[in-house]
């Protein structure tokens, strides 16, 4: 079995989602002790329980210390089963990082799996929906990993009620490490402002700075769609196109934040990746580090890209998939950014 310190390193959610991930891909059992130990609210909440428990159901699993709080865990996988499942967080807790806990794993089932998920879409501290639907998912594709996401409805902090719908297609034998050095030619940027149940002047004046901030025009500001159950909410959504990788910036409105704030922020992560010229963005480099380690375990060799950032939860990711796989990440400053490599 398996032994991790949950609170080595960065120390948040990432190290049991991560290791869920690979203890299912790889059939390792895990115990994960000190749970988010140095978090306001230490141990298992909410959407971490429905991340064990989903990652539970895809592979039968047998579980010691699943319950709210708990800071330990014992993660013991059986074979992982494609089928139709339904994962809700019960609170605004991100679903999209429940998808993102059981995608790895089922990739290596024996057909395509359908996933509907509640919860929160568009939250701080996770990727939102339009991440991985634009960033993720089409680098998922090229690695040789088939999915398709849709977006039912969206879902803000604190009453959540979003729903994602996955469709995930087996890829076990088909996974092809890539390198990604370069974003090539600039494509598209445009941003979305998505603000249900808020006044039309929110999306306006949030696009409105953005636009001049950036020297964007009118064709590239606009107003999300939202249904009259949605929200209250508010995200901020930029997308720069490329002709390798897309990256999507975002930033969230809250009460006693004003529209410029939230548009300032976006700005502020726009200019950061457009002064360098790596790949990557940082939350991008972060998580693409699992399924690249998988497919360079599956087929040898050596796998690198760029990023203009490397963050120290990305460092400590790197540090969980080398306990499940045996590959090794070696990373240097390269210019404005950091140049990462993967090798079996």
């Amino acid at each position: 079995m398996i032994e991790i310190d949950g609170s080595a390193g960065e120390g948040g959610g990432q190290i049991l989602r991560t290791s869920l991930a690979l203890s299912m891909c790889t059939g390792q059992a895990f115990a994960l002790t000190k749970i988010r130990a140095g978090r306001a609210k230490p141990g298992l909440m909410r959407q971490h329980l429905t991340c064990v428990n989903a990652a539970a159901e895809v592979s039968g699993a047998e579980l010691r210390g699943a319950e709210l709080n708990s800071q330990l865990l014992e993660f013991r996988p059986g074979a992982v089963r494609a089928g139709d499942y339904v994962f809700n967080v019960g609170t605004a807790g991100s679903c999209t990082l429940v998808l993102q806990t059981v995608w790895p794993a089922l990739l290596m089932a024996d057909a395509p799996s359908r996933l509907k998920l509640g919860g929160g879409t568009h939250n701080p501290m996770a990727p939102p929906f339009h991440f991985l639907e634009r960033s993720y998912a089409p680098l998922m594709r090229r690695l040789g990993a088939r999915a398709e996401l849709k977006l039912r409805r969206l879902g803000f902090y604190p009453a959540g009620g979003g729903e994602i719908e996955a469709t995930i297609w087996p890829a076990a034998k088909e996974l092809k490490p890539f390198d990604l050095l370069e974003r090539g030619e600039k494509l598209e940027a445009f941003a979305e402002c998505f603000a249900p149940a808020l006044p039309r002047s929110v999306a306006r004046r949030e696009l409105e700075q953005l636009g001049l901030a950036m020297g964007w025009s009118d064709e590239q500001l606009r107003e999300g769609p939202s249904r009259q159950n949605e929200g209250p909410g508010n995200a901020l959504v930029a997308t720069l196109a490329y002709e390798q990788l897309s990256e999507v910036f975002t930033s969230f409105g809250e009460k006693g934040v004003s529209a410029e704030q939230v548009a300032k922020d976006v700005v502020q992560q726009l200019r950061a990746y457009q002064l360098s010229e790596a790949a990557l963005g940082p939350h991008l480099a972060d998580q693409w580090a699992l399924p690249l380690a998988l497919a360079v375990w599956q087929r040898g060799g050596e796998a690198r890209y760029s990023c203009s950032e490397l963050t120290p939860h990305a460092r400590t990711n790197f540090e969980v998939i080398e306990k499940f796989l045996p590959v090794r990440f070696e990373s240097s400053a390269a210019g404005s950014g950091w140049r990462v490599s993967v090798r079996a």
